[in-house]
């Protein structure tokens, strides 16, 4: 996981929308601007071509990032200056989309889990729950497969339309 330490309790969490696989470049401009950022990534098997599967990190959303900063005037033409920043995402520079942190820190929470994660479709369909026990105690998502004792929990950014899906022990879980 590509992350900068941040305040969530006091700064928005912004959408960054970059150019095709510009994630990491963006990120490490801004980053050494002393912006605060997180690029969720996780592990995943390359296709092979000469027969070798190698594992590869890639951005679990692909063409977006998460900036952690209270935008102004100033701060908002400095990120847009970013090379390979296609916009950041909302109407004008005051009126920014924001993610709710709670959706931010479920992420980072998931990315930062051994347990393997992947991208899923939006928008899931199931009950609301909350793992209580785990690396991702606390974190809440929507149970949209359960096998005995297995699940299949989604974490989501209702911003971006997207979701991330974890398998999770479905004796852990209560609803919301």
């Amino acid at each position: 996981m590509s992350t900068v330490e941040a305040n969530p309790a006091t700064k928005p969490w912004h959408v960054l929308w970059t150019r095709s696989h510009c994630e990491q470049l963006v990120f490490s401009q801004l980053a050494a601007q002393g912006f605060r950022l997180f690029l969720p990534v996780i592990d995943t098997w390359s296709r092979p071509r000469d027969g070798r599967r190698s594992l590869r990190r890639v951005p679990l959303f692909p063409g977006y990032l998460f900036l952690n900063h209270a935008l102004d005037h100033w701060s908002d033409v400095q990120v847009r200056k970013a090379r390979g920043l296609v916009a950041i995402l909302g109407e004008a520079w005051d009126r920014r989309a924001v993610v709710p942190s709670d959706q931010i820190e479920g992420i980072q929470k998931l990315v930062a889990s051994p347990l393997p994660t992947l991208p899923y479709a939006y928008p899931p369909i199931g009950q609301r729950m909350r793992i209580t026990a785990g690396p991702l105690e606390g974190i809440e998502g929507t149970l949209v497969r359960t096998h005995p004792r297995r699940g299949l929990l989604v974490l989501t950014v209702e911003l971006l339309r997207r979701g991330a899906a974890v398998e999770v022990d479905c004796t852990l879980v209560t609803p919301v």
